[in-house]
């Protein structure tokens, strides 16, 4: 009982039924404006009208000082404080009654300041609380803590005044310490319970399941004799937070086996569940409980059930759900009125996540576009995934004005939106917008550093990622993992050998972090670069590292770029062990013997692929002009300017021939004559978008095409002779990298 007798001998003032916590005013922030003279924001309930008709009759009658406390508990349940607060100064003599319903009402709004500086007037004016005013301003401070001292500061006046404990009681203060993470003073409290009920255990499990003992939250479970729903909630929903997905599916089936009734939270935990392992047969049988209960009206349950359709990719049957939303009535209050803002919104936003996540990235941006015109809320996490679909998509145009749009709801940028911001730009092919954001930034952490570095990278510019990544840790940031990412990759794109061996180092030794498989992958990139192929022999050997197929893969590029071709042999033999069924290794093999002439290994290595069932991902290129996008494959004759675009490339390779252009038919597999072959590299999807650009745009206006796989030779040739001809900026987004053509020259230095 020592830690009973500390809190009494040091954090009490010693008066009998007096209680002052210690210097409230200066441990517990005040809110700025007090709530008690805003009422109409609270006043939506139908409560204030009625007591307030009430009201009139009794001064008339004369019986305010008898209907008192019923009059108070009205204007409280209408959540109308200011009249509250009136109604209180009129009681002649409020008793315990009177205050507890008043520290209810600014407790139910999250008030915490109020509840504490309320307790005290309470005290000092002589009334003594009962167990339900303990129960409530401790629930009050453990819902805004400040200083752990105030809750045990009333738990040691509630001892030492011999306060009798029941359960409720108990309950609060033990659900007190556990969410001011007090876990050793939780621990002791339950060990001294003489009354424990199912809630004691719930709050004691929730407990374990905070601090991430999964083994003991279970085995407390275990040892409950008498499980409610409410448990089953508390362990299924920590496990799943915790990472033990399985362990929670499997407890999931002893509930249904064990028969408590699910209610609507178990509902949403249950679907949270099938999404989180993309069980969708699963979803699908709680779906059909959903409606034989009849709680498909409930936000969070509906939420979660098109959360989880999006999540197991069946975004049809997600739309026709939100399509179906069931808002109330017109005749509701504001208060339900903003609950199913609420629920639309989140369903709005689990489309627009979902759609993104699938790859659909112009459903999301279409049903961003219907979120608006529809003036659903908006909130942060549907522009963090739209900005994420405009990144993949690569429409620089809609990201801008989603960005305007930001700025016009008065949206604040935190790190996390803002680092979405600068990767949109930055994948977007702006680097320069991307650099305004990162310098406007008032608070930058490592994400948004990080993501500033990566941008860099992505763009061929080393030495600015190197120098930034020098900033942030002069500026006393830690990097992470991704931030090493970033650097390594920005070193392997500008082939900076010796300063990405030292980073790789440093986040070995100085930070002890892990490398990763992105990680080793850049190291061996940087080797293959420097034409160091032993080097990265030895370098997956010392690593352990075999069995990463990325690695492999940057290897077989090294070997292409260097023409090794019995290292590439050996190279995607190994690689293709690891993934049979993956293009890339066929693909670059067959690329590297045709390089060399020998077809005959080409035709072997085409024909292992079709017996495989390995099907090539067709090529294309898109480009946005004027809110449009313009999508090309190699030989594309569906575009409506289809003979214009042909024409001038006929015409524009015709030009490029004069000052030095030939085509590279060397990349191409197949055993043709030469004039075939050209015609073959001709008409690839990223001429047709840059011939259809420049076209479309005036001229010296930079163009910026995106493409869904690596350029080949031909066309970064092509491109780089483009770019000097017609002395345009010509930017191309490619599956590694970007590649920036300026007066003949690349920024990728004719390495990617």
């Amino acid at each position: 009982m020592e830690w009973v007798c500390y809190l009494t001998r040091v954090l009490f003032v010693r008066r009998p039924q007096n209680f002052s916590v210690i210097s409230i005013t200066k441990i517990i922030r005040r809110t700025p404006k007090s709530y008690w003279h805003s009422s109409s924001t609270f006043s939506d309930s139908t409560n204030c009208p009625k007591a307030k008709v009430l009201h009139a009759k009794l001064i008339k009658n004369g019986c305010v000082g008898i209907q008192g406390n019923h009059l108070l508990n009205l204007y409280v349940k209408s959540q109308n404080l200011a009249e509250s607060h009136k109604m209180f100064e009129e009681i002649p003599q409020p008793d315990v009654f009177s205050w507890t319903v008043l520290i209810s009402g600014s407790a139910r709004i999250g008030l915490s300041s109020d509840v504490l500086g309320l307790f005290t007037n309470m005290q000092n004016q002589g009334v003594c609380p009962n167990r339900f005013t303990l129960s409530v301003v401790l629930k009050s401070c453990s819902s805004n803590v400040y200083d752990s001292r105030i809750g045990k500061g009333i738990h040691g006046w509630i001892l030492r005044n011999g306060v009798d404990l029941d359960a409720v009681l108990n309950n609060s203060i033990l659900d007190y310490y556990v969410k001011c993470r007090c876990f050793g003073y939780a621990e002791k409290l339950f060990g001294l319970m003489a009354e424990k009920d199912t809630v004691s255990w719930n709050i004691m499990m929730n407990s374990y399941l905070q601090i991430g003992n999964m083994q003991k939250s279970v085995d407390l479970f275990r040892q409950l004799a008498r499980k409610d729903t409410a448990s089953w909630n508390t362990i299924i929903d920590g496990l799943m937070r915790n990472g033990c997905e399985s362990i929670a599916m499997e407890l999931l089936y002893e509930m249904v086996a064990a028969g408590p009734a699910f209610n609507r939270l178990t509902f949403s935990i249950s679907l949270v569940l099938a999404s989180s392992l993309s069980v969708l047969e699963l979803g699908k049988q709680i779906h059909t409980q959903v409606l034989k209960v009849g709680v498909l009206h409930d936000g969070f349950v509906w939420n979660s059930l098109v959360d989880m359709y999006c999540k197991c990719g069946e975004m049809e049957k997600a739309v026709v759900i939100v399509k179906h939303l069931p808002l109330k009535p017109v005749t509701r209050n504001l208060e339900e009125s903003c609950d199913d803002a609420g629920v639309e919104s989140v369903s709005w936003s689990s489309m627009v996540s979902g759609y993104v996540q699938n790859g659909r990235f112009e459903d999301a941006l279409k049903t961003f576009r219907s979120m608006v015109c529809s003036q659903v809320e908006v909130d942060k996490f549907t522009l963090t995934s739209i900005f994420s679909a405009c990144a993949s998509a690569g429409v620089l145009e809609f990201g801008r004005q989603v960005h305007s749009y930001i700025k016009k709801i008065g949206h604040g940028l935190d790190v996390f939106l803002g680092s979405s911001i600068i990767d949109m730009y930055v994948k977007c092919g702006s680097l320069n917008d991307a650099w305004l954001i990162f310098d406007q930034a008032k608070d930058r952490n490592v994400v948004l550093w990080t993501s500033m570095i990566s941008g860099c990278a992505l763009h061929g510019q080393g030495r600015d990622a190197v120098r930034l990544f020098e900033l942030m840790l002069n500026e006393g940031i830690t990097p992470n993992e991704v931030s090493f990412v970033g650097i390594l990759n920005a070193c392997s794109h500008a082939g900076l050998l010796e300063e990405g061996s030292k980073y790789f180092r440093m986040m070995r030794e100085s930070y002890g972090i892990r490398p990763k498989a992105e990680h080793f992958t850049c190291m061996v990139d940087l080797y293959g670069r420097a034409g160091r192929l032993n080097e990265i022999k030895e370098f997956i050997h010392n690593n352990s590292i075999p069995n990463l197929s990325s690695v492999w893969r940057s290897f077989l590029s090294s070997c292409r770029l260097h023409k090794n071709i019995e290292m590439g042999i050996w190279v995607c033999k190994k690689l293709l062990e690891l993934e049979p069924f993956d293009t890339g290794p066929y693909i670059l093999l067959s690329s590297i013997c045709a390089t060399e002439h020998r077809w005959e290994e080409a035709a072997k290595i085409r024909s292992l692929m079709h017996q495989r069932g390995v099907k090539k991902n067709p090529g294309q290129s898109w480009i946005q002009l004027k809110n449009q996008v313009h999508s090309f494959v190699m030989g594309d004759r569906s575009h409506p300017q289809d003979t214009q675009i042909y024409s001038y490339l006929d015409e524009l390779i015709g030009r490029l021939k004069e000052i030095g252009y030939s085509t590279d038919v060397t990349t191409v597999v197949q055993d043709v004559e030469h004039e075939q072959r050209q015609v073959l590299l001709g008409f690839h999807s990223e001429k047709l978008a840059i011939a259809y650009g420049i076209i479309s745009t005036a001229s010296g206006t930079p163009i910026c095409v995106m493409k869904n796989l690596r350029v080949c030779i031909d066309c970064h040739n092509f491109i780089k002779y483009t770019s000097q001809l017609l002395g345009r900026e010509i930017i191309v987004r490619d599956i590694h990298r970007f590649h920036h053509f300026k007066q003949g020259r690349c920024s990728c230095g004719d390495y990617w």
